[in-house]
């Protein structure tokens, strides 16, 4: 299944949400209807929203319940891509000026909180406490998980492990619980949303992950950012993880990141890129992803038999193959 077949199909519900993200970051003061507005234009995927759509279908579906959940989840990660680009001195995202380069760090800080506030009041439209206790503790680990990658910036001895669990809190958790509260504004049996929380994880982690690898062996063109970002900014992912335990190859990407980091990340990377696309951590790193990948679909083998599972099948199946 190709994805634009299945927004094709979920058109309507898709446009439905696209209008309720534009009404719910509407606001008087202009500066910051203006700063939300050029981000929500800049598009995306809308990832998050489709996993609630397609939770939803196993349970009660109700486009005007769960498209609270919706809202809010994308507008949680629309503020934390503002607050990225402000930590990585971003220019592009998506071929477009971020928030920060066209406006300033200022007015890019305030814009992303004011969307994560908007997310948590509209949430709150759902009289359902355990959705409200799901996302606010996941607001958190997302905190913790931007931190530890500060914290890991240029740390050539973090472990498989650190980057694992910094990417699931970065960008899976919000996948997993896009997929379980879906499910539970529609009042899925919990073994259902449970399941679907799974998936949505491992599905998450798959898609981090090749995120990461594409981060190296992209393009401009595929990326619409220069390839290379993660380590300019001392974002060290898992293919220069697994390059790095080459002890051949490790000395001289050490004396690379020594550079790169010496240069404030102002400096050209590309001997470094091709160490890495030409190391090992390559063909390890699509392991790793294609793994995930497999443990989601393996999950889903556990869900009703409905069109929805099919959908969610195909959705996992690019996340492994994605090449944008």
């Amino acid at each position: 299944m190709k994805l634009l077949d299945l927004y094709a199909k979920l058109k309507k519900d898709i446009s439905s949400i696209e209008k309720e993200l534009e009404r719910s970051i509407d606001v008087d003061h202009p500066l910051l209807r203006d700063a939300s507005l050029h981000l929500l234009k800049a598009g995306g995927k809308r990832i998050r929203p489709v996993f609630v759509l397609l939770g939803g279908k196993f349970g009660n579906y109700n486009l005007e319940r769960i498209k609270h959940v919706a809202v809010s989840l994308e507008l949680i990660h629309m503020a934390s891509l503002v607050h990225d680009d402000v930590i990585d001195d971003a220019k592009t995202r998506r071929g477009q000026l971020t928030v920060r380069s066209k406006w300033d760090n200022r007015i890019a800080m305030y814009t992303g909180d004011y969307i994560f506030a908007k997310a948590l009041s509209i949430v709150t439209r759902l009289d359902n406490p355990a959705i409200h206790r799901i996302m606010s503790k996941a607001l958190v680990e997302m905190s913790i998980g931007e931190m530890e990658q500060i914290r890991f910036f240029y740390h050539t001895e973090q472990s498989v492990r650190n980057y694992l669990l910094r990417i699931k809190r970065k960008t899976a958790l919000l996948l997993a619980i896009s997929c379980q509260l879906g499910a539970m504004a529609s009042d899925a049996p919990e073994k259902t949303s449970r399941l679907l929380y799974r998936f949505g994880y491992f599905a998450g982690m798959a898609f981090q992950i090749r995120d990461d690898l594409l981060d190296l062996c992209g393009t401009e063109k595929e990326l619409g950012k220069p390839p290379g970002s993660d380590i300019r900014q001392g974002n060290i992912t898992i293919p220069v993880i697994y390059a790095l335990e080459n002890p051949q190859l490790r000395p001289s990407l050490l004396e690379e990141l020594d550079r790169i980091k010496g240069c404030d990340g102002q400096t050209n990377i590309d001997r470094f890129l091709d160490m890495i696309r030409g190391s090992e951590g390559i063909a390890r790193t699509e392991a790793l992803a294609s793994s995930y990948i497999d443990k989601a679909i393996a999950v889903l083998q556990e869900l009703p038999d409905i069109q929805a599972k099919k959908d969610l099948t195909g959705i996992a199946h690019f996340f492994g193959n994605r090449s944008y």
